[in-house]
């Protein structure tokens, strides 16, 4: 497989160079820029690509682009970096409040309303699907046609904010059907950083998805069970937290179990880890022993940990 890895874990083949650089103390780190990821997530029993019988919801997947440059060929979940003004308060809100959301995930309250934001815009630009209605108790059935595509693609160009289009369709966002479920941050010895929340929300009635991301070039619906097996065999290429938040769906029999258990997850970030030991790298991530990996490095180092501990 991919790296020389039995299963389907990636990572990119210049971290053994950074993270002795890292330890070196010729590289500084960069700051993660904030991120939100949605599990989408339908019950099973039509329509999906799941061979996995009474094994729990389908989630919605994406491959990435092999030419992409980070992590290509790999599945991962819609998603995307918070746009600057995804904390414009003059968003339609619904659902808890931002304070209770300031809380769920540890930022402030605009950090907060950012964060939401870019889950639900990311998920509605990259599949379509919108999670907001003309109410705070209604979602809108139904995203195709002209119209929708022409502010759909101004999204994505930045030339509408999330707010404005919200405003402009006389839509609020629905936050109450969104569950926080993780959160992970890119490693220091990486070049693209990400401070990444995860999250599950249910396909509304009505709505269905559509790859309309220009960085995948397939899309799945496909159990957590039957996704694993695939990474396990090496079938399927995946980052760590894409495994780790798909073993953690695996329990949960339907799209509502899985929402009504996210207030009980916990959302202490999971930050890799890096050492040197005898001229081999090995990396780890707390809480996930399945993803330690042993890298042959060529270049002699002391035993240190260039990385630290996960963030508080």
């Amino acid at each position: 497989m991919a790296n020389g890895q039995a299963n389907g874990q990636w990572y990119p083949p210049e971290w053994p160079d950074r993270i002795r650089a890292l330890a070196a103390g010729t590289l500084t780190p960069v700051t993660p820029k904030r991120a939100a990821t949605v599990m989408l997530l339908k019950d099973t029993g039509s329509g999906t690509e799941s061979t996995g019988a009474g094994a729990g919801p389908a989630v919605h997947m994406l491959r990435r682009r092999t030419s992409m440059a980070f992590a290509g060929g790999a599945y991962a979940y819609p998603g995307g970096g918070v746009d600057p003004r995804d904390d414009d308060r003059a968003v339609g809100w619904a659902g808890p409040t931002r304070a209770w959301w300031a809380d769920r995930l540890g930022v402030d309250e605009a950090g907060a309303q950012a964060i939401v934001c870019a889950a639900v815009r990311e998920t509605y630009e990259e599949t379509g699907v919108l999670l907001a209605g003309p109410t705070g108790d209604s979602v809108v059935g139904d995203t195709t046609g002209a119209d929708w595509e022409a502010d759909r693609a101004a999204l994505v160009d930045r030339e509408l904010s999330f707010a404005e289009f919200l405003d402009r369709r006389g839509l609020v966002l629905r936050s109450d059907l969104l569950g926080a479920w993780a959160r992970w941050i890119t490693p220091e010895f990486e070049s693209r950083r990400y401070d990444t929340w995860f999250f599950v929300a249910a396909l509304p009635a009505g709505q269905r998805t559509r790859n309309a991301s220009t960085e995948a070039d397939r899309t799945v619906w496909i159990t957590p069970a039957d996704a694993t097996a695939g990474y396990d065999k090496g079938e399927l290429l995946m980052m760590p937290p894409t495994v780790a938040t798909l073993r953690g769906l695996a329990g949960c029999a339907s799209a509502a179990e899985a929402l009504a258990s996210a207030p009980g997850r916990d959302m202490t970030p999971v930050l890799a880890r890096a050492r040197i030991v005898d001229g081999e790298i090995v990396l780890s991530w707390p809480g996930h022993e399945e993803f330690t990996k042993h890298v042959p490095s060529t270049a002699p180092a002391t035993p240190t940990d260039p990385t630290g501990g996960a963030p508080a």
